[in-house]
């Protein structure tokens, strides 16, 4: 009855609250707001960057670890099997000075890699030759619906090293190859669930460009000790995760394919607003462990590494280019490999110019050649799109992935069997627990938020909410510091005869952007059943909406609102993430007013909040009962939250809350909690309810 009774108060007031609210405030208060978290956490990032490393003997010790961490972050650890490539040569074309070889392999069952292959015309078994993978940038050629892939954009590239002396394999990328993937998820498809699965088209790159190499060191005319990679653009950036993983490079030339965290985040010279808005996901590494890219840039040391870049690269600026640089040349210093290090910065925007190229040939002649000649020839054009098509016009392998790789190349965390005992579960949760704390929330802050102090709750003299005199409910509007540079409200809502020291029971209610927008209404329909829902003079009820929602609402419009989302991912974080924190701190500013430290809790969040509350209930003690309603049955669909479905999905989480807490979840779809209401009754808690919506 009572559970029944104070959700009709909750909706009732959920119904208030945006009738009562004076005029919204300004977008422009939340963007400020989420522009200076950014700017204060990007800072923090780029400050820890190796700043561990002091000594050469730091770096060996630390260097085996930061390099599995990358791994983990591309969707690598473990490292996929090695199976066999399968490669088939399909066609080809020859020139006076060199030929070309149409190939394909697959770096996975079903994960076709198309490529060509360039080779001098006297290339041989007895000459091993020094090869160069070229990963291409973004360049679409389709034709009448065909696609002829990236690789034919960039085919000057191979056809220039082959005319002198190199073995040259230039690889499609998913995204713009013969079979067109996507690198789009989160940038434009609303593919959130990628950063729940920690994947990131950027794992699958850096393993088909390994597998090329793989493919490149089988072949007969290749020495396998002079290996290099170069690309632009996306290329450059897939340039830098296989030298950074595959000690097999010996000289690589990342062209236009990294600068700071800081000018992906916050913006640079030419790009205001932050490079990330010009860039899809294919560029980003899952930052669990909170990277800049320097990290990234200092796992080739001490091999020959030349940075390239154009001065007024909008989507590469040259600050954050140069910062790269010098925070890894420290590293090469450390490591007495300085001279193996290099900048070029030409004049020009983000194009693919003869200056860059020119000094990316110099630079392999060096490294991989020992010879530095004058050179002669131009990187050219030799053939028609046709001509270096893989697959024939008329179909693609049936067997083929590239499509739905991003389904697949993580695995989801399998459904765990039901614990036969209480040790069992300790076990089971108490690995969750540690998942969600080292690989989902890791993004969240440190000791210095663990008193009250750090929460600042201070009362608004003048309520953004008001009700009318007669009312018999006042609310009273409370402001807190989450973290640095997020000041939230809460509201709460009691008798106009009621104190603070009286109230026993306190209603948390998480908000979401739907449940905000949508609150008049209710209230104008429910007035009447208020009245008849019994006393409450020992209630209150707290409506709290999180950063980004009501008060603190950001983005002018759908897409500012989707590169705010990513940006979150970039620092190793989320949204939704970081809205659970919201909700656990302002959980504690609620108990911190004098009296309600002792109120019996309940937390209640409905569609995307009940994710907030959920989360927050298993990290706030003492939680009475946890309701929620309609509640995403899965991170595939709901709120992403770093890594998540890596290790667990939100039946399970209902499971961990019903170990502590009644849980009440109130939806038409109960099938959905078929695990947690088995492990509710195998370990005879009866803490999980479920109830249809009405």
């Amino acid at each position: 009855m009572y559970r029944s009774r104070m959700f009709v108060f909750v909706s009732i007031f959920l119904g208030g609250l945006s009738a009562l609210q004076s005029a919204e405030p300004e977008k422009t208060d939340g963007d400020r707001m989420v522009r200076e978290y950014f700017r204060s956490e990007t800072a923090k990032l780029t400050e820890r960057a190796l700043a561990d490393v002091q000594s050469k003997s730091d770096w060996i010790e630390k260097r085996p670890e930061y390099h599995r961490q990358l791994r983990e972050m591309l969707g690598l650890d473990p490292w996929p099997q090695r199976t066999p490539l399968e490669a088939k040569i399909t066609g080809g074309s020859e020139e006076d000075e060199f030929r070309v070889e149409n190939v394909h392999f697959q770096s996975m069952p079903g994960l076709y890699v198309t490529g060509n292959l360039y080779l001098p015309n006297d290339a041989s078994a007895d000459s091993k030759l020094p090869a160069i993978l070229y990963v291409c940038g973004h360049g679409r050629i389709k034709k009448n619906g065909v696609s002829y892939g990236n690789k034919a954009h960039y085919q000057h590239h191979g056809a220039w090293f082959a005319r002198n002396g190199y073995v040259c394999l230039t690889i499609d990328t998913i995204q713009l190859g013969e079979i067109e993937g996507l690198h789009h998820g989160t940038y434009r498809e609303g593919m959130w669930w990628w950063h729940s699965r920690g994947y990131t088209p950027a794992g699958v790159e850096a393993w088909n460009g390994m597998r090329a190499i793989d493919y490149l060191v089988s072949r007969p005319e290749v020495d396998a000790d002079r290996i290099g990679v170069t690309g632009r653009s996306g290329g450059g950036a897939y340039s830098w995760w296989v030298a950074a993983l595959d000690e097999r490079v010996k000289a690589a030339v990342p062209v236009a394919g990294i600068t700071s965290l800081h000018n992906h985040i916050m913006g640079g010279a030419g790009r205001p607003d932050g490079c990330i808005e010009g860039h899809c996901d294919c560029m980003y590494m899952v930052n669990t462990y909170r990277w800049d890219f320097p990290l990234v840039a200092a796992l080739v040391a001490p091999r020959a590494l030349l940075i390239s870049n154009t001065d007024k690269d909008p989507i590469f600026p040259l600050d954050g280019v140069v910062d790269v640089y010098n925070k890894t040349r420290r590293i090469y210093r450390l490591l007495g490999a300085e001279k193996k290090i290099g900048l070029q910065i030409t004049e020009g925007p983000h194009l693919d110019t003869q200056e860059l190229r020119v000094h990316a040939f110099h630079w392999f002649n060096k490294y991989l050649k020992g010879e530095d000649p004058l050179i002669s020839t131009t990187a050219t054009k030799f053939f028609e799109p046709e001509e270096l098509k893989v697959f024939p016009k008329t179909g693609l392998p049936d067997d083929e992935r590239v499509t739905t790789i991003h389904e697949s190349f993580v695995p989801a965390a399998p459904k765990p069997s039901i614990p036969m005992d209480e040790n069992e579960w300790q076990q089971l949760k108490d690995g969750w627990f540690t998942q969600l704390n080292e690989k989902v929330f890791r993004g969240w802050p440190n000791d210095e938020y663990q008193d009250d102090a750090s929460l600042d709750v201070e009362k608004q003299k003048t309520p953004r909410i008001q009700v009318e005199a007669t009312n018999p409910f006042v609310i009273d509007e409370y402001q807190f510091t989450s973290q640095d540079n997020i000041r939230l409200p809460f509201y709460l809502v009691r008798s106009n005869s009621t104190k603070l020291e009286n109230i026993t029971q306190l209603e948390f209610v998480v908000f979401g952007e739907s449940s905000w927008e949508r609150l008049g209404e209710m209230l104008k329909s429910s007035a009447e059943k208020l009245m008849q829902s019994g006393s409450l003079a020992e209630r209150a009820i707290v409506f709290f909406p999180p950063r980004g929602v009501g008060p603190t609402a950001w983005g002018s419009t759908p897409v500012k609102r989707t590169h705010i989302r990513r940006r979150f991912a970039l620092l190793g974080q989320t949204l939704a993430g970081m809205q659970v924190w919201d909700a656990i701190r302002a959980v504690a500013a609620v108990r911190s007013l004098s009296g309600l430290s002792d109120a019996k809790l309940h937390m209640t969040g409905r569609e995307d909040a009940a994710i907030t509350a959920l989360y927050a209930s298993l990290y706030v003690p003492d939680v009475v009962q946890v309701t929620l309603q309609e509640l995403p049955p899965s991170h595939q669909d709901g709120p992403d939250l770093l890594n998540v479905l890596k290790y667990l999905d939100v039946p399970q989480v209902v499971g961990m809350a019903a170990g502590n807490s009644a849980v009440v979840i109130i939806d038409n779809a109960s099938d959905h909690w078929d695990w947690p209401r088995m492990l509710d009754k195998k370990l005879g808690w009866g803490r999980l309810k479920t109830e249809s919506r009405e």
